[in-house]
């Protein structure tokens, strides 16, 4: 079983804020995507080094 659920949710948090990057750019709201996209890495790198 997963020990550390924190690493979950960061995870599931960047799958979520990378599927509104796609939604964002497919609106064309570029700046709206770089902001998710930034936001996406930092969720990811903190579920990286949580463990």
């Amino acid at each position: 079983m997963i020990d550390n659920w924190t690493t979950v949710a960061f995870a599931f948090l960047a799958l979520f804020l990378v599927g509104g990057v796609v939604s964002f750019l497919k609106q064309g709201l570029k700046k709206g995507a770089l902001l998710l996209g930034a936001l996406a890495a930092m969720a990811v790198t903190a579920a990286v080094l949580w463990r």
